[in-house]
């Protein structure tokens, strides 16, 4: 019989590159592991392959990203559906029940016990390979990529095709923001279509409690959506970020 391979809630690649960058892509996958109800969430095909379930186009960037500027990359393979990991574990929103105008139904009785499962089981261990990889050398900075809809649910469309998402460090953000806005074609979001961090959250974790530099880079997911896309942003972007993490 054919062995089976053991379900592993992260990726590593390239665990040994040399670079001070540590790339991480927390909304990587939109897989629901068989022991969270069945495999399924209880929503059809055409939402899991939406924004709400991961970030299109977010790992191939990532991953094209971390090739380019010789780094580590680490990248979950749950979707934040299941569990969210870039929310604090206290987060109301660690386990969404709706997400823009969608009703999960896997979620919405869901048990201390099932809460504990998917903590133990894929949280958790992906955020102690994080930390192992972060502290690998004293002078990491750590590089995270997601990806946002064009427009939400009854909602204005969103101008910006990248945003950058920062907090009180700003080492990073502030001359990457600079070097992206001289870039005549660009529409870019400073703490936008988000604002800075949640507390807990991903970077809170792995950066800011460490002192770290980070930036957390946002790319409107239609511009990211095919491989060829998602390879010629990270050209484009990975000299920024060389030239950027330079000065730090």
């Amino acid at each position: 019989m054919p062995s089976r391979t053991m379900y592993q809630p992260y990726d590593i690649e390239g665990a040994v590159r040399p670079s001070r960058w540590l790339v991480i892509c927390d909304h990587a996958s939109n897989t629901v592991p068989d022991f969270v109800n069945g495999g399924t969430l209880g929503i059809a095909p055409g939402d899991m392959a939406r924004h709400i379930a991961w970030d299109v186009g977010a790992a191939g960037l990532a991953q094209a990203l971390a090739g380019a500027l010789d780094a580590p990359l680490i990248a979950t393979n749950f979707s934040r559906l299941v569990i969210d990991p870039n929310r604090g574990e206290d987060d109301p929103t660690l386990v969404m029940k709706l997400y823009d105008g969608t009703v999960i139904p896997a979620n919405r009785h869901v048990t201390e016990d099932d809460l504990a499962r998917r903590l133990n089981r894929l949280y958790r261990p992906y955020h102690s390979a994080l930390a192992d990889l972060a502290a690998r050398r004293e002078d990491t900075a750590i590089l995270s990529i997601h990806s946002f809809t064009p427009q939400l649910r009854g909602r204005p469309p969103r101008p910006w095709h990248v945003g950058l998402l920062h907090a009180a460090d700003e080492r990073l953000a502030r001359p990457l923001l600079a070097r992206l806005r001289a870039e005549r074609d660009l529409c870019v979001g400073d703490n936008e279509p988000y604002g800075g961090h949640l507390p807990g959250d991903t970077i809170a974790r792995h950066a800011i409690a460490h002192g770290r530099p980070n930036i957390l880079i946002e790319l409107r997911n239609d511009l990211i959506a095919t491989p060829e896309q998602q390879k010629t942003w990270a050209a484009r972007l990975a000299p920024m970020l060389r030239d950027t993490l330079a000065l730090v």
